[in-house]
């Protein structure tokens, strides 16, 4: 069975490239993705992040010119979540869009819980680049 997936989507007043370079700094996450976790740390080139689920791994896309964000989550059960992230121009501003995919043995609430923190995470984001 396919999987339900939900776009979020936040129009941010900075070039692309600019959000892209900002964005896919794994050191930059606690600024912005706080719905990841508040604190990240590498380790042998590896980047981990401590959650109220335990520690989780991320695996981030080298990078690239398409504004690609693609990222591998490893939960500490050892289940991996592939969550696509794109930064699109869109004139002078850009546009950055997380796809959310809903998991076989989530809940409603739990993909809506989900997905809120998602639009919580783009909109800091947003206000992180559009003050500086």
């Amino acid at each position: 069975m396919p999987s339900q997936s939900k776009y979020i989507a936040e129009s941010i007043d900075r070039p692309a490239a600019e959000v892209y370079a900002y964005a896919s700094d794994p050191a930059n996450l606690p600024q912005w993705a706080s719905g990841l976790g508040t604190a990240i740390e590498n380790v042998g080139g590896q980047w981990f992040v401590e959650t109220p689920q335990g520690r989780i791994a991320l695996a981030f896309p080298k990078p690239n010119e398409f504004g690609v964000l693609d990222h591998d989550v490893t939960l500490p059960s050892g289940e991996t979540i592939h969550n696509p992230i794109r930064v699109t121009a869109d004139g002078s501003r850009s546009e950055i869009v997380f796809t959310l995919r809903r998991l076989p043995q989530m809940s409603d609430e739990e993909f809506e819980r989900d997905a809120g923190l998602v639009a919580a995470d783009l909109a800091t984001l947003k206000r992180v680049l559009e003050n500086t």
